[in-house]
């Protein structure tokens, strides 16, 4: 018997607890046809014996407190809404029993920006996390010890496990469930819950918008620079020269507002630019790919998916609707 202990943190999303508490009984089910005992006992575990969620809309009753709890086999951290930074310190009485937990042989998985409490334990330092696409930017500035590979669904070093973004945690449960049962049961389980299985990246889905919250003025104005020109060919020099600014000073100031070099911010415009062009009309592929300046075919496919995780033409069968008709 595997003892799951799912969290309910204060400002906790409802359905990242209710799904892992979801998943993990189907499965118990699912053994149970196959003539099998069930595998997981389910817990939910709380800093309190009730936590009143969405304004108080909701209110979960949990199983057990962490002062009365045994050892866990797997402890699930669920995501978290609202101000990231309030959300942790008010469930800091998490942190040191997950340390413990771990310590003692636990395994822990966050789910979408329940990376962000995880994250606070220090027990991923110099590893690698996955959260929301849309959290990258304050997750680096957070903890840059971290190594973000924020495209990624699902990341596992040590016991230690992280999901991208939303609904994508269903793909870490799927993970989890595989790793303690068998293939063939979360084959079922992604059948029962329609999810695709093979889903590994979540770049396809993201949105570029920038990374303006920062305390360096002078960089957000050439972020917004290149943003009103990015139809252009943009050079470093042409900026540095433009900025006044000094071209290994801006290169530096950038990467460090940003995450991004230069060239990568200018890469990641033009290429959400195109992104809205494919979802939307009828232009073929090259002509979206002049509109945003760029003239090589193989450049601009080779960088749609380093930034899109997808072909042009896969992104555009994907989502442009009058395609797909």
């Amino acid at each position: 018997m595997k003892n799951v202990a799912i969290l309910v943190p204060e400002t906790a999303v409802l359905a990242a607890i209710v799904d892992p508490r979801y998943m993990f009984t189907a499965v118990n089910e699912f053994l149970k046809s196959a003539g099998k005992p069930p595998l997981f006992n389910v817990q939910l575990v709380g800093l309190t014996t009730e936590v009143r969620l969405n304004d108080g809309l909701f209110s979960v009753h949990t199983d057990i407190t962490i002062e009365k709890t045994k050892q866990f086999d797997l402890i699930i951290i669920p995501a978290i809404s609202g101000h990231i930074e309030t959300a942790i310190k008010k469930n800091q009485k998490f942190i040191p029993w997950i340390i413990d937990q771990y310590k003692e042989g636990a395994e822990v998985a966050s789910l979408c920006i329940g990376a962000f409490i995880l994250a606070s334990t220090g027990l991923l330092n110099g590893k690698s996390c996955s959260t929301h696409w849309l959290f990258a930017n304050e997750f680096k500035s957070m903890f840059p010890e971290i190594e973000l590979v924020d495209n990624k669904v699902i990341t596992e070093q040590n016991g230690l496990y992280s999901s991208g973004g939303a609904s994508s945690y269903w793909n870490l449960l799927l993970h989890l469930v595989e790793k303690y049962t068998s293939r063939e049961i979360a084959i079922l389980a992604s059948k029962f819950f329609v999810l695709d299985i093979s889903l590994t990246s979540q770049s396809p889905f993201s949105i570029f918008k920038g990374q303006k919250i920062h305390n360096d003025p002078e960089i957000v104005k050439v972020q917004e620079y290149i943003e009103t020109n990015f139809t252009e060919k943009i050079t470093v020099d042409e900026l540095s020269r433009e900025f006044g600014i000094g071209r290994r000073t801006l290169e530096r100031r950038f990467k460090k507002a940003t995450h991004n070099t230069v060239i990568e911010y200018i890469q990641r415009v033009k290429i959400e630019a195109s992104k809205k062009e494919l979802e939307v009309g009828r232009k073929t592929i090259n002509e979206v790919m002049f509109d945003v300046g760029y003239t090589d075919n193989k450049a601009f496919r080779d960088v749609f998916r380093k930034v899109a995780g997808l072909s042009p033409l896969e992104y555009k069968n994907k989502y442009n609707k009058v395609i797909a008709a």
